[in-house]
């Protein structure tokens, strides 16, 4: 039986304009999403946008549109971005879907049948711009005189009607499966955050709103609609066909990874797997979280004008460049600067220099001095025997990165590979072996050619385009290029197609 992969993004919230930050995640995602079809799941990616709550109300009614036309219109962009970054996502879900609607009410009356909602008031401190309620002692005092949340964001005292989560109730139920499970929550350090923040004690949660009216009904309750964060994340069971278990994707369910931005950590890993316990659904098998990009040193900010619209990005530099350094570029939980320099040194020094070079010279000397076929092995050296087995552990060593999310060692991995194969040709000099043993060379550039391919193999899910041009070049049949194909050698003598530069060099433009 096949196993199955389930990956989600966030759905993003459409109260503006897709950016890198977003690309990122959804790149992360697909990335992972590619390797995992690779290895021989079946998988299911979801990705969408997030449609609902006083934030979407409020900016629509700024651009002088119904709340509809207006989510219409940003969700497309949306759309637009994962298409354009090349995103292979199964699904793409929008929260005003009536599937969706449905599927939420549900949930709500499962919850509300466990006990764990009641009606009451809400009275405290909320941020529009989060959509998220903060406690007094998180909040931060400006120059000014006003309250900020954490985020910056500002808040405001609101006081009304609302039902309740009964979050208190499952602190310690909380902690245990967090014990219980410390793969959890990646990386580490925000696991140790969502710990410290669950042990220094839960409020039970607003999960109803009565001063807006963009959002889910709540069942049996005029005037009420959802808590925009309830609604949001009960997409991932929605996709799958909750409340139907019988449905076609439920298997699916509950999610390997949830790939999401630090800033909403806390309602992946707090809130929503209290939902589903509460529920009585399974709760997902972990949440991975990244850290931010800055440009340039700065903090990406409308009123710096700095921030990056990423199709832009792609179009300057090439989409499998832009995948490739968003990637590599910083480790997945951390923070990261973008720079003109460092993207150009990725493209120049990696790709160009490295993978590109090595596979130009090894193919070009095949096309020249092999009659354009694949050569066959003579009998290997220590040095063939040497890069053949650092290119036969890649697949493990790559597997156990993607399985941890550090997409930066992943492609470490593989260019210790890339960089052992340049020393390996530069040592063996196919070129010279031309003209005093040319066996000998045939078996060097069979081994250069046999350690590209499972080179290529591994880079198809950071830079689909590029790399299968690659594999083209080394004649790989499109059907041959899985990680269990790599158990089947290419057959000596196959014809190879006129080599060809794959990465280009990035050459400054001048005016």
């Amino acid at each position: 039986m096949t196993k199955s992969f389930y990956i989600t993004t966030p759905i993003y919230y459409v109260n503006g304009a897709p950016h890198i930050g977003h690309a990122y995640t959804s790149i992360a995602s697909d990335v992972l999403a590619r390797f995992k079809r690779l290895d021989g799941y079946d998988v299911f990616f979801l990705t969408g946008t997030d449609e609902h709550g006083q934030k979407v109300e409020t900016a629509a009614r700024d651009s002088g549109l119904d709340p509809q036309a207006f989510t219409d219109r940003i969700s497309a962009d949306f759309r637009s971005m994962a298409d354009a970054m090349g995103v292979s996502y199964d699904d793409y879900i929008r929260t005003t879907e009536p599937r969706h609607k449905l599927s939420s009410m549900e949930l709500w009356r499962r919850i509300a049948a466990s006990g764990n909602i009641y009606l009451g008031h809400y009275e405290g401190w909320y941020a529009v711009r989060d959509e998220a309620f903060y406690d007094e002692s998180e909040l931060e005092t400006r120059p000014d005189g006003t309250r900020a949340a954490p985020s910056g964001a500002p808040v405001e005292w609101v006081r009304e009607p609302s039902y309740f989560f009964r979050l208190a109730a499952w602190q310690d139920r909380l902690l245990k499966f967090y014990e219980d499970n410390p793969d959890f929550i990646a990386p580490t350090s925000r696991r140790n955050e969502v710990m410290s923040f669950v042990r220094g004690g839960l409020l039970d949660l607003s999960i109803s709103r009565t001063t807006f009216s963009w959002g889910i009904p709540v069942p049996d309750a005029p005037g009420h609609v959802m808590y925009v964060w309830l609604d949001a994340l009960q997409n991932y069971v929605t996709a799958c066909g909750f409340p139907d278990e019988r449905a076609p994707r439920w298997h699916y369910w509950p999610a390997d990874v949830h790939v999401v931005g630090k800033d909403i950590i806390r309602f992946h890993a707090v809130y929503w797997p209290a939902f589903l316990m509460a529920a009585g659904l399974p709760v997902p098998k972990r949440i991975s979280s990244h850290g931010w990009w800055v440009v340039e040193g700065e903090k990406m900010s409308k009123s710096l004008g700095n921030v990056i619209e990423p199709r832009k990005l792609a179009e300057t530099y090439g989409l499998d460049q832009i995948r490739y350094f968003l990637l590599r570029e910083k480790p997945f939980g951390a923070d990261g600067s973008m720079s003109h320099a460092a993207i150009v040194s990725r493209i120049n020094v990696e790709l160009a220099n490295d993978l590109g070079n090595l596979a130009q010279r090894s193919l070009s000397l095949i096309a020249r001095n092999c009659g354009g076929t694949l050569p066959g092995r003579g009998p290997l050296t220590e040095d063939d025997a040497a890069l053949l087995a650092a290119a036969a552990a890649l697949p493990d060593a790559v597997r156990a990165c993607m399985n941890r999310q550090t997409f930066h060692e992943a492609l470490e991995e593989v260019w210790k590979v890339v960089r052992a194969g340049n020393g390996y040709i530069d040592r063996q000099a196919p070129w010279a072996l031309n003209r005093t043993d040319k066996p000998r060379m045939e078996t060097v550039l069979r081994v250069l050619a046999d350690a590209l391919r499972v080179i290529g193999t591994l880079l198809q899910p950071f830079m689909p385009a590029s790399i299968g041009r690659m594999l083209d070049q080394l004649g790989v049949p499109s059907d041959a290029r899985s990680l269990v194909a790599l158990a089947t050698p290419l057959p000596d003598g196959l014809a190879l197609p006129a080599p060809q530069g794959v990465f280009p060099r990035y050459i400054e433009q001048t005016q």
